[in-house]
């Protein structure tokens, strides 16, 4: 297995995919199976020439691609770097021996209802789930209905491994873009609604690393009364003990005031602007650490009642913890995230390549430094290809299954058995 990742910022969208083809060639013992490609707004009016223009010049059988506010790639100098407002082209390229690669475009109204059985996704896809496949996944934020494209392919394919991101701007009024090209299939090669992926069934392992960047503050909790995502009353869990206890339940405005009153100074600051709630994905795992939350928004409270709505479904029994976000604990997240990589790796074979998904909101953004998390990516996980774009929202698992995220750094790393 073979990867490459090559990265052009020059402003002119020809010299641009000739400068990424040039690098990418010598790196290849022969044509590429599968490629990925991320390129910034800034080339917008040239969008429906970028598919054909990179074919003249690279036999590519299967290719995928997004616009982005953003763009991850490889410098010349073998670094990685995070371009963020500077036109920019990022292509990953592989050669993948022993690995069916099939791409797809999906549109929203060609999606199944949520209660249709296994099949109908089946068949929708084109993919057998005893094939195991592993899926990436570029979809337009607006059109895809992105939340039932996950829930419904976690069904049909409960053990694969599902990562990516919705397609991005870096100016107001550019619409999006997803690109795709696949040799034996007709379609388009530019679309502006539903979602691109593929579906890689064999010789391959993927593996993700999913950073939300919080920290989790004051005690655990279980949600005593809630509905829909609303949450009505919260429960302490006290020494394991996780049976719900309404006697003891209060409203949720209440629980956070006790909460806030623990922080010091500097925490009760940011939780006026960085206060979420992290909801536990194991319902059987006792010991709950970061990595174990769902990170979700608070959307607001009634101060009548107490209630608080979340950015996600909820339902009794759920347990649920206060989290905090900030640069430091982005930063301590990842590195976290990594180095717990990096030492269950040793014994397996080395990744190929590898891709970031990453939210607009971190980047320079968040920690006031550029090329921070690929930065990291690279201390821990050196020399491996990494390419990528700054999304709209962050696709990837917590627990076995898949969630739409935001404020999140999602890797897709690719290695051989």
């Amino acid at each position: 297995m073979q990867w490459t990742n090559a990265l052009s910022t020059s402003p002119s969208l020809e010299t641009a995919i000739t400068e990424v083809v040039e690098r990418i060639k010598p790196s290849l013992s022969g044509n590429p199976d599968f490629g990925i490609l991320f390129i910034s707004s800034a080339y917008a009016t040239d969008f429906p020439r970028v598919i054909p223009l990179l074919l003249e010049k690279l036999s590519i059988p299967v290719l995928i691609g997004c616009g982005g506010g953003g763009i991850i790639g490889m410098s010349q100098d073998d670094s990685a770097v995070e371009i963020e407002a500077n036109p920019a082209i990022s292509l990953s390229v592989a050669q993948l021996p022993g690995v069916e690669i099939h791409p797809f475009h999906l549109s929203a109204e060609a999606l199944p209802d949520l209660d249709s059985p296994p099949q109908t996704w089946v068949e929708l896809v084109g993919v057998s789930p005893q094939d195991q496949p592993k899926f990436i996944l570029l979809c337009d934020p607006f059109t895809s209905k992105v939340n039932d494209l996950l829930e419904g392919l976690d069904f049909a394919y409960p053990g694969s491994t599902k990562v990516g991101g919705l397609a991005s701007a870096g100016m107001m009024g550019v619409p999006s873009a997803l690109f795709y090209h696949a040799r034996d299939r007709s379609g388009q090669s530019l679309y502006r609604e539903g979602t691109v992926g593929v579906a890689l069934s064999g010789n391959l392992v993927l593996e993700t690393i999913v950073a939300q960047g919080c920290r989790p503050i004051g005690k655990l909790y279980q949600v005593s009364g809630g509905e829909r995502n609303v949450i009505l009353k919260l429960s302490e869990v006290e020494n394991g003990d996780e049976s719900i206890e309404t006697s003891k339940a209060r409203p949720p405005l209440e629980v956070l005031r006790d909460v806030l009153e623990t922080l010091n100074d500097k925490d009760k600051e940011l939780a006026q602007h960085s206060l979420f709630i992290g909801i536990a994905r194991d319902e059987f795992k006792f010991q709950l650490g970061q990595g174990d939350f769902l990170i979700r928004n608070l959307l607001g409270v009634d101060p009548r009642q107490g209630a608080m709505a979340v950015g996600d479904r909820i339902r009794p029994g759920q347990r649920v913890q206060f989290h905090l976000r900030d640069s430091n604990t982005s930063a301590e997240d990842l590195e976290l995230l990594l180095e717990s990589y990096q030492q269950q790796q040793n014994s397996v074979s080395h990744a190929a390549g590898a891709l970031m998904f990453s939210c607009l909101g971190r980047g320079e953004t968040l920690y006031g430094l550029p090329n921070f998390d690929s930065g990291l990516f690279q201390r821990y996980l050196n020399q491996i290809p990494l390419g990528g774009f700054f999304c709209n929202g962050e696709i990837g698992p917590v627990g076995d299954r898949t969630f739409l995220h935001g404020y999140t750094s999602a890797f897709a790393i690719f290695r051989q058995p």
